[in-house]
């Protein structure tokens, strides 16, 4: 695993990420509705195909697709007493498609599962995220990519879950509003500074539509973080299409116009959320380039 003076180096210079996976799966063939984890588990090779396509886009790091691999999210298709397994052979499958790049090991919210604001339940969160941070480590992660995010508590449970496991480099971004406060309502700028204090390598946002007020986003974020600040934003405001899917119209070009230009206002590591693609990535990479060699 990297270490934080290892990632501090590579930050030096603009940190390309991936995109989306969840809707480049189903464009592939995954139902909807299904566990994500479960389904790429027995159809490896779509998988294969979508980190192999980030990794010839540019992406320095890419999220192995272990969103929701926690025990309590894995219990409802059975596959809670084998969280470890499952989270090491995900991050296995992303290592053997794509040898050059990062691996991160994805870790997300779990409010749908339980109330994140129970300080009750707190030591519960924390084991949850241990057991699946262990698989991550077990399965040769470089780093861990806590995202989607929606309250400090979480942020600090896998923080905390993190230091236990021995995980030395650990990214946060949040889902935010346009104008950079969660959706408890709290300003986003103090809690990630705080995250940062704490020792988390990097911080910032995720899965917000992307438009012409994210670079002054990236801004107001600037303002509290001193290190690195994550910008991963979705391709716009999704349209829900006759078939039922969320439809993002957004197209590369524009999308990397926007990254850009956050990128300018002090944004270091860059990539796309929802209705993004290897497409997208590349068109970042592009852009960026050209004002600043990558």
């Amino acid at each position: 695993m990297l270490t934080l003076a290892e990632f501090k180096t590579l930050t030096e210079n603009p940190l390309l990420l991936d995109g989306a996976t969840g809707s480049n799966l189903q464009k592939a063939g995954m139902p909807r509705g299904c566990c994500t984890e479960e389904w790429i588990l027995a159809n490896p090779e779509a998988l294969i195909h979508l980190q192999r396509s980030y990794a010839a886009a540019g992406s320095h790091i890419i999220y192995a697709p272990t969103f929701q691999a926690q025990p309590m999210a894995l219990e409802r298709v059975n596959l809670h007493k084998q969280t470890q397994t499952v989270n090491a052979h995900l991050v296995a499958l992303s290592r053997s498609a794509a040898p050059d790049a990062l691996i991160a090991g994805n870790l997300t919210t779990l409010a749908a599962y339980c109330d994140s604001f129970d300080p009750a339940l707190f030591d519960t969160l924390v084991e949850n995220y241990r057991v699946q941070i262990g698989g991550l480590l077990e399965g040769g992660a470089d780093l861990l990519a806590a995202e989607t995010l929606m309250y400090p508590q979480e942020a600090e449970a896998i923080f905390t879950a993190a230091q236990l496991e021995g995980a030395e480099v650990s990214m946060y971004t949040f889902t935010m509003q346009p104008d950079g406060s969660l959706f408890s309502g709290r300003p986003a700028g103090p809690v990630l500074r705080e995250l940062e204090e704490a020792g988390a390598a990097a911080v910032g946002f995720n899965c917000v539509a992307a438009d012409s007020m994210t670079p002054g986003l990236v801004s107001t974020l600037r303002r509290y973080v001193k290190g690195p600040l994550i910008c991963k934003p979705n391709a716009g405001v999704p349209v829900i299409g006759p078939d039922g899917l969320a439809h993002y119209p957004m197209l590369p070009g524009e999308f990397s116009y926007i990254v850009a230009n956050c990128h300018q206002m002090g944004a270091g590591i860059l990539g796309g959320c929802c209705g993004t693609s290897p497409d997208y990535i590349a068109a970042t990479k592009d852009k960026i380039t050209k004002n600043t060699p990558m």
